[in-house]
């Protein structure tokens, strides 16, 4: 659905957010009859007020920009929050993954029983099978890896045998101790975003016009030539001409078996005042998040904001398909607004596209420094990593 639906719309699917909105319990006053076989009224498919401020609700709950209209990415997220344990027997389907809140209360209480140990990111992959066969073997049951009427029995006669504490988290930093400090060996994938006939924005930079692809390809190249200088192994997730779908370029990072994946987006707003620089690292409403990403998105962040003008924005988790398709820790750099005259004067600066590059590379030596990092933000110059690579 290419077309956003704002209020004042009228659609039989506004009608379909409705419904599910009622039945999420996030609509008040909700009059009509919660059966989807039934023709829509005229006042249901209208797209009114009330509606809209049910659906910032609902896309602030799930990590959306709380734009208040009906597009492709609330539309999937009402599907998926939609699915409740039970309602459906779950299995695995390679190549077609089951996705949705069920598959994520699964993998929670799989994770309480001390059989699952990897991210509740809620998509019924190859570990939430290996783990579901282990329980069912475990508990007398067929091993079969389909989760129905038997095994959500048994799981409900079950408490919880550990509660507090992360075995994903856990082995996330134990991977990071031992990778070691040095980055050479590393493996690195680099997503800069568009990409083909997807140019998206243009702007007038000082040298004249460039397309917001143009940017992010250069900063790319920056981040991935620094890195290449101190021995790690890069791949971007695309070629210059082509603008794959994040399925692809997630499966491409999977299939590389990279150590990290950094994703490179800018942003754009209406009003000209909206402006800074955000990180995104993986984590779920489930209480589920990655811890390395978390820390890497964190000094990202921070070196960004002490090594340029841009506004601090933080860092945030989300449940993005990027985030969350990728198997290594995973982090979505929003490096500005082009909308806004001063983010516009630092992104199309090469000096400045050089500062964000440095401090994305300092960031992921810090994270990998561990307690050795001692150095205040902002004062870790390429040229010392460098040298200390090297020697």
């Amino acid at each position: 659905m290419q077309d956003l639906l704002h209020v004042g719309d009228s659609s039989s699917r506004v009608a379909e957010v409705r419904l599910s909105l009622a039945r999420l319990g996030l609509l008040d006053g909700y009059e009509g009859e919660i059966d989807s076989t039934r023709r829509f009224t005229e006042s249901e498919m209208l797209f009114d007020d009330t509606l809209s401020e049910a659906l910032k609700a609902f896309q602030q709950s799930r990590g959306i920009l709380p734009s208040g209209s009906i597009d492709d990415l609330t539309l999937r997220e009402l599907r998926e929050a939609s699915y409740t344990l039970g309602a459906r027997v779950l299995s695995y389907q390679p190549g077609q993954e089951m996705v949705g809140d069920d598959v994520g209360q699964l993998q929670t209480q799989l994770h309480e029983l001390g059989f699952y140990s990897n991210r509740i990111d809620g998509r019924f992959g190859p570990a939430t099978y290996e783990a579901l066969m282990n329980y069912q073997l475990n508990s007398g049951l067929e091993d079969d890896g389909v989760c129905g009427p038997d095994t959500l029995h048994a799981l409900s006669l079950l408490g919880r045998r550990i509660t507090g504490g992360s075995a994903q988290a856990i082995r996330e930093r134990e991977t990071v101790r031992q990778a070691g400090p040095n980055l050479a060996g590393k493996r690195v994938v680099i997503d800069p975003d568009l990409g083909g006939s997807d140019k998206g924005l243009t702007v007038e930079g000082p040298y004249g016009p460039i397309t917001e692809e143009e940017i992010l390809w250069d900063l790319a190249q920056r981040i991935e030539g620094r890195m290449v200088a101190t021995g790690m192994e890069t791949i971007l997730s695309r070629p210059r001409g082509d603008n794959p779908s994040n399925k692809h370029r997630a499966d491409l990072a999977n299939g590389f078996n990279a150590d990290l994946l950094i994703s490179l987006r800018l942003d754009s707003y209406p009003n000209e005042k909206a402006n800074g620089v955000a990180t995104f690292y993986f984590g779920s409403e489930h209480g589920s998040s990655s811890l390395t990403g978390e820390t890497l998105s964190g000094y990202i962040q921070r070196e960004i904001a002490a090594r340029t003008d841009l506004q601090n924005c933080r860092n945030h988790a989300r449940t993005w398909e990027m985030l969350r398709m990728t198997r290594m820790p995973s982090v979505e750099l929003v490096a500005g607004y082009l909308t806004n005259p001063g983010d516009l004067a630092v992104l199309t600066d090469p000096a400045q596209r050089d500062a964000i590059a440095e401090a994305v590379v300092v960031a992921v030596k810090r994270l990998y420094l561990l307690d050795h990092d001692t150095r205040p933000t902002g004062t870790y110059s390429f040229k010392e990593l460098l040298r200390e690579e090297q020697a």
